[in-house]
Formats: structure tokens, C-alpha cells, sequence
């Protein structure tokens, strides 16, 4: 019964000790005990059947005992643990901060670099079970899209919301990174971590890339950059009175910024060329940050003292019961 049962205050069942001492003494006690009435023989109820009464007079204190072991063991806090599985001791908070800048649409990933971002951003976040995740959206200013939370079917339907133009053109890494920080910052989420995905060079907004490091360092936040496009040209839409054409645009990130920005906060930039590439980056970064707080093995208590407490007080209850009626003693 007690195979995989532990208790809270172990301690506790030294008391047990003292039952059979009890027995004793009420056992002691009635040895003692001398009759009301002195009878010079008693010959005449030898065979006279024993009643009710006389059969069950040592019950309550029977009843008295186990309800005293019964109570003892509640006391103990008896409680079982469910262990073995890979569960999160606390919680990662995240903010995926996308550029969902004019150059996004380029379709050297398919269908475009923004949707090959928002399908595998969705993919990572149908794979998270504990972790608050927030969205941060950017061009030439940055744009929170979802706060942190744990529902995410919202973040999901927030996710397939976001298209190229929400936000006027323009690349402010700067300013987007300091919208994530700003999220994270108050957080006391054992890891706190920026995932952030562009595909240009910083060209607007008023905070310097590298100084938003600096600050997410300053608070614990770790940053891992993306760099999203081919190598060399890729083919961009271009709208036409004959329909949509398509130009080569040379492909332009500033990959020595976001390793820097990287460098600086402990985290790792990736370059994603195609969407293979793109889609194992969101799985090394979604198995590296597990790593970082996964525990092969957790106790889950779970409390049993409710059995033993409600047995004792039914049997307390029992114990009056007989004293009131049956067992009822007059004087």
C-alpha cells in the first residue's frame, strides 16, 4: 500500500507509537475497574447470554485507536509522485520580432520570404508547451502584434494576420529589438530570449542596432539574429499595367551587425538561404533553448491525506454515535 507513498512530515508517525501504549493502559484500566454492585455469587448468570451491550462495550474504544492511527497518518501528509517525464522547471519567454518590410515579399523562399517566415514562426510555436511567446512586427518603425501569452491560438491568428504594408517601408532593427527588450525586460522567466528575422540592412528608426544589445544584455536577454534571403539576386514582384513582373534586386543584409548583436547578448545568428535552411534554424534554436532548462525527470506531488483524515473523523463520529445510543451509559 505505502509502495510508492512518501510523506510531508515523516516525523509525525513516531506518534504511532504511543497507540499501542494507550491500548495498554485501557486495557490496564479495566482490570482494575470494580463493580458497582457486590453479589455473593454470580453462579446464577453463567449461562445467561451475553447482550448487545456487553459484546460491543470495548468498541469505542477500538474505534477511539484506529481513528487516533487514522489521524496520525493525515498528519503525516502521505502523498505519491508521478515522475519520469521531461517537463519545464520554469518557463522561457520569447518575442519573435519579424521584418515585414517591402523586400520580405522577394520569393527567393517560396511562396515569399514573409510567408516562409510566418509558416515556420507557426510551426515553432505549435511546438512550445509552457513558454510565454509575444510578436513583434517592424519596417520603419516597430509594432507590437501580440503581447506575451501562453494562448496561442490567438498568437496564431495574430500571426497569419501580418502582410507586407501594415507598416510604412523601411528597415529599423534598432527599434524593433528595442520593442522586444522592452516586452522581456520585466519578465522573470528563467530564460528570456529575442528571435529576430530580417532581411536588410538597418535604415531607419532612432536606436542603433548594437546599443539594443547592450541594453537586452543588460537585462538578461539573449538575442539570436536571422539573416533571410539567397546569395547574390533574388526575384522581386513588381506590379505593371500588364500585371506583376518580376526584377532581380541584389540581396543586402548586414551580416556583420546581426552577429554582433548576437556576440554581444550570447546568442548565435543563422543565415537562411532557402526554406529547408530557414525551417532547421527554428528547430536548432527551438532545441536549443530547451536544452537550456529541459529536466530529464520531475516530481509531481500528489496529496492522499483526505482518505485517512475523512476515515478518522468518520470513525470519531462512529464512536459518539454508539455513545449516544447503543453504547449509551447511565449513570
Amino acid at each position: 500500500m505505502f509502495n510508492d507513498v512518501t510523506f510531508a512530515y515523516p516525523w509525525v508517525l513516531y506518534f504511532l507509537i504511543a497507540i499501542p501504549l494507550i491500548a495498554l493502559w485501557y486495557l490496564f484500566r479495566g482490570l482494575k475497574k470494580h463493580p458497582s454492585i457486590t453479589y455473593s455469587s454470580l453462579s446464577f448468570f453463567e449461562n445467561a447470554p451475553p447482550s448487545l451491550r456487553e459484546r460491543l462495550k470495548h468498541l469505542p474504544s477500538i474505534l477511539r485507536l484506529l481513528a487516533l492511527v487514522l489521524l496520525i497518518i493525515a498528519l503525516a501528509r502521505p502523498q505519491s509522485f508521478s515522475s519520469g517525464e521531461n517537463i519545464y522547471t520554469e518557463g522561457i519567454d520569447i518575442a519573435m520580432v519579424l521584418d515585414i518590410s517591402g523586400s520580405m515579399l522577394a520569393e527567393d523562399l517560396k511562396p515569399n520570404r514573409l510567408e516562409a517566415a510566418k509558416k515556420v514562426i507557426d510551426e515553432f510555436i505549435s511546438a512550445r508547451t509552457s513558454d510565454r511567446i509575444g510578436l513583434v512586427i517592424f519596417a520603419r518603425e516597430g509594432f507590437t502584434q501580440c503581447p506575451l501569452t501562453i494562448d496561442y491560438n490567438v498568437l496564431r491568428n495574430l500571426l497569419k494576420e501580418i502582410k507586407s504594408g501594415m507598416i510604412e517601408d523601411g528597415t529599423a532593427i534598432g527599434n524593433a529589438l528595442a520593442n522586444g527588450v522592452n516586452r522581456l525586460k520585466d519578465s522573470d522567466a528563467k530564460s528570456k530570449v529575442i528571435i529576430l528575422l530580417t532581411d536588410g540592412i538597418n535604415n531607419a528608426g532612432e536606436v542603433d542596432p548594437i546599443s539594443a544589445a547592450h541594453i537586452a544584455k543588460t537585462f538578461g536577454i539573449r538575442i539570436y539574429t536571422i539573416g533571410v534571403g539567397t546569395v547574390g539576386q533574388a526575384p522581386y514582384p513588381i506590379q505593371t499595367p500588364f500585371g506583376i513582373r518580376y526584377q532581380m534586386v541584389p540581396v543586402e543584409i548586414d551580416e556583420a551587425v546581426l552577429k554582433e548583436i548576437s556576440r554581444v547578448t550570447d546568442g548565435k545568428y543563422f543565415r537562411a538561404t532557402d526554406n529547408r535552411s530557414l525551417k532547421n534554424i527554428y528547430d536548432t534554436i527551438d532545441k536549443l533553448e530547451k536544452t537550456k532548462i529541459e529536466v530529464t525527470s520531475y516530481q509531481h506531488a500528489k496529496e492522499l491525506f483526505y482518505p485517512w483524515l475523512g476515515g478518522g473523523i468518520f470513525l470519531i463520529l462512529m464512536e459518539l454515535g454508539l455513545a449516544k445510543t447503543v453504547l449509551r451509559k447511565y449513570p
